[in-house]
């Protein structure tokens, strides 16, 4: 079993940042992927960033050059930087896992309104 943890969500202007955390139960190095999905209302659960164990990272082409994905391995922490916020970004960001499985975190509301 691996527990999520999720944090750094807000309600922000367009063009505003935010920095959400996820900590892992667990060694993320243990952890072959991990990475943010969102869901807006309405919508379905999409990927947006994942990073693998090696330190690959993948950012889907919506998000490309507004958000970053990066880890602390000493604190078993990914990130999610994101930048020039849109409206459409609008969305309950969720950590996921993959070891063998899919665990998921609580999930964590980003706002972006004017």
């Amino acid at each position: 079993q691996v527990q999520l943890v999720e944090s750094g969500g807000g309600s922000v202007q367009p063009g505003g940042s935010l920095r959400l955390s996820c900590t892992a139960s667990t060694n993320i190095t243990a952890i072959i992927w991990m990475g943010w999905h969102r869901q807006a209302p309405g919508k379905q659960r999409e990927m947006v960033a994942t990073i693998s164990n090696h330190d690959v990272k993948v950012h889907v082409n919506s998000i490309q050059g507004r958000f970053t994905i990066s880890r602390d391995i000493a604190k078993n922490t990914i990130y999610l930087e994101m930048k020039d916020l849109k409206f459409e970004d609008t969305a309950v960001y969720y950590c996921m896992a993959w070891i063998n499985q899919n665990y998921w975190g609580q999930g964590t509301q980003v706002t972006v309104s004017a």
